[in-house]
């Protein structure tokens, strides 16, 4: 796991090979490959490709299983799964997504669907996969960021060209024994001349449903999924880029279940056909010449589409598109329009230095639920309502570097927003704006130790869910047009341990420990008053105030022949003013990365553990016979145990001699078939689960 800031300017490399860095876009090398952010005043995780390749990985969930703070939630079923950092995000509540935020490319996805999950594509689409944890991030990346940021890139045609090669074929295929898993890739990077490259892209991955470690399969978890990347790079001028990209996803799954973020054969079966695609144009050039212009521009389509036909519903429970529109036919998609500008400003002195950034961002986002009767009549949707999300925010963040010690980094954004209902919907637009400050600062006392901190305020807007829902299965209720903007307010403490050499020559030690605390106001949440059948009161209210603290510790060590890695999160969340435990918050958790390499062979091996605690409420242990307020509406399913899982792997890759170019790697994840279940996870996990996966790599 590779750990790096990408809050900043530019890195220069000095005479001495030693890194001057702006926390704005710092990138963490030294001896060998550091693993974790020393130098930045926040939790950021990222990802790399070797991480990524490593992990064998069929979702995006499971290569950041090991991130400490952050979990996946829902199910490990492809159309199931969502997000949660910090014990914010959960499947089951309509109002929890835009409490992170997620992008490809720069590019916030979104997408909010009754029973299904929220984020759909293939880990074999990006070469790195960044976690900015807690609110802090929403200066830069959005308003609402209450959990953090989720920010993938994709693959890049200089990721497989080698200084020289005018063109590379890489071809892969892999294979899981859970269940007939298969895996085919193809990627040509052409290089034209001196100022373009193309990459185009192409993958097939297709399972079984999976069984858990006591061999029970788990229903509708098996897909089939083709996704693909189109990207073009151009030099333009002495210094500007011009990037081009287009990736697309496609599932098409008869007879799956309705309920994707759990087993709930109450709600039928349907056929399901899920499209995600985006299409990205951006120009930036950094104007060395210039210390005023940085300049980034970006303009985006995203669109997320599922269509649904032949659902079965249950019509004992009253489930049939007679009773709701749920059941019908029905083409839902979110589409969404952006158009994003920043710069950054330089000014030196002779100890210090500033960089301020500044942009202005933009989005029009479209919801659409298009449903027809068995008559073939419109059917209106008012429990997740169509509308049209309008966002317009500016923001500016300064960094000021004194006698390359002291860090300060103040912030802030403004954002404005208006939700226009849809057809099926009597409601009127509205508006607000949201306030977004923060400063963080980072001290070096010497080349080894270093404390940081930050405050971070943000405000997240109301959804269109939230404010124009009008009816559910159960109940009727009115618009909720007075909701307050949720308010999160960010404490972080820490303090980091780096250097080279310590047990032999040329190795490297780094630890970073944060604390943070999180006190959130104006939650929005179901009205608790409804009541079956007619209800003449808003559907979502603000309840009160909820705090989440803890601490995570992230450690790696590296030597020529051995290396380890650990990261650990404890978190607690409450309800201030019941002060019962949240129902989001994930247990207690510690992952162990034991390894060995074998240079002379191309060879790394190692050993890979996770030891999460039982639950921290008694009425979420699954031998608790209590029953925790709110499980009626999220299901009955949410219950675990402690655990502890184990993985093995080796990778082969050699860099030269007669195999250059190959690339095996083979895992054993789940050594020993244990059955067991993710906390924010309605079904077990897999069981034990043999991966192999080969690569080779052609250049001319």
């Amino acid at each position: 796991m590779t750990v790096l800031s990408m809050q900043g300017a530019v890195a220069q490399q000095t005479a001495d090979n030693t890194i001057g860095v702006t926390a704005l876009q710092r990138l963490v090398v030294g001896a060998g490959v550091d693993k974790v952010a020393i130098d930045t005043p926040q939790s950021v995780t990222v990802l790399e490709q070797e991480d990524i390749d490593e992990e064998q990985a069929t979702t995006v969930g499971d290569v950041l299983k090991r991130v400490p703070g952050v979990n996946t939630s829902g199910s490990d079923r492809v159309f199931g799964q969502t997000f949660n950092i910090r014990g914010i995000g959960a499947p089951e509540s309509a109002n929890e997504e835009g409490r992170i935020i997620v992008m490809i490319d720069g590019v916030t996805k979104f997408y909010e669907q009754y029973r299904m999950g929220g984020f759909f594509s293939d880990p074999e689409l990006y070469n790195r996969i960044e976690v900015l944890r807690g609110p802090a991030s929403s200066t830069l990346y959005g308003p609402g960021a209450l959990g953090g940021v989720i920010s993938l890139e994709t693959k890049d045609a200089s990721d497989f060209l080698a200084d020289g090669q005018s063109g590379a074929l890489r071809l892969k295929s892999g294979y899981n024994s859970n269940k007939d898993g298969w895996l085919g890739s193809v990627i040509l990077a052409q290089r034209m001349g001196e100022n373009a490259e193309f990459l185009l892209a192409g993958n097939y991955r297709r399972s079984d449903p999976y069984v858990t470690g006591d061999g029970t399969e788990v229903r509708s978890s098996g897909f089939d999924a083709w996704s693909g990347l189109a990207k073009g790079t151009f030099r333009v001028g002495d210094e500007g880029t011009l990037r081009l990209s287009y990736q697309q996803w496609d599932s098409d799954a008869d007879d799956q279940d309705y309920a994707q973020v759990g087993t709930q054969t109450t709600f039928g079966t349907v056929d399901r056909h899920v499209i995600d695609r985006q299409a990205v144009i951006s120009y930036e050039n950094p104007f060395s010449g210039n210390d005023w212009l940085d300049l980034k521009v970006m303009a985006a389509f995203s669109d997320t589409t599922v269509k649904q036909r032949d659902a079965t519903g249950n019509p004992m429970f009253g489930l049939t598109c007679a009773t709701s529109a749920l059941f019908c036919d029905t083409d839902y998609s979110y589409r969404t329009w952006y158009l994003n500008a920043e710069n950054t400003s330089e000014w030196h002195g002779d100890n210090w230095e500033n960089h301020l950034t500044y942009g202005w961002q933009n989005s029009y986002q479209m919801r659409r639920a298009e449903a027809t009767d068995v008559a073939g009549n419109p059917v209106g949707f008012t429990f997740h309502p169509e509308g049209e999300d309008l966002k317009s925010g500016v923001f500016a963040q300064n960094e000021f570097i004194w006698n390359e010690r002291l860090t300060i980094v103040p912030g802030m954004r403004v954002d404005w927003h208006r939700l226009s209902p849809g057809d099926f919907v009597d409601a009127e637009k509205t508006d607000d704006f949201a306030f977004s400050p923060k400063i963080a600062a980072h001290y070096e006392f010497n080349e080894t130790f270093a404390i940081f901190g930050s405050v971070a305020h943000t405000e997240r807007f109301p959804s269109l869910d939230e404010v124009f829902s009008t009816t559910s299965s159960s109940s009727i209720f009115n618009p909720s047009l007075g909701l307050e903007k949720e308010k999160s307010n960010n404490f972080e403490l820490g303090f980091a341990v780096s250097g080279y050499d310590f047990f032999q020559a040329g190795d490297s030690l780094q630890l970073k420990t944060t604390g943070f605390y999180n006190d959130i106001r104006d939650l929005i949440s179901r009205n608790p008053a409804l009541s079956p059948g007619f209800n003449d009161a808003p559907g979502y209210v603000n309840i009160g105030r909820a705090e989440i603290y803890g601490a995570e510790v992230e450690l790696a060590y590296e030597a020529d022949y051995v290396f380890a890695e650990a990261g650990y999160a404890y978190l607690v969340g409450k309800d201030k003013d019941t002060g019962r435990y949240l129902t989001t918050i994930a247990p207690h958790e510690l992952s162990l990365t034991l390894g060995g390499k074998l240079p002379q062979h191309d060879l790394k091996f190692g050993w890979k553990a996770r030891f999460v605690a039982a639950p921290q409420d008694d009425c979420r242990r699954s031998d608790s016979p209590v029953v925790c307020a709110g499980d009626s509406s999220q299901g009955s399913t949410r219950f675990a145990e402690s655990f502890d899982v184990h993985d093995v792997f080796l990778t082969w890759k050699p860099d030269d001699g007669q195999f250059a170019g190959w690339e095996a790697e083979l895992g054993v994840d789940n050594i020993f078939d244990k059955q067991y279940k993710e906390f924010l996870h309605n079904d077990p996990a897999k069981g034990r689960t043999f991966k192999v996966s080969l690569a080779k790599q052609f250049g001319w």
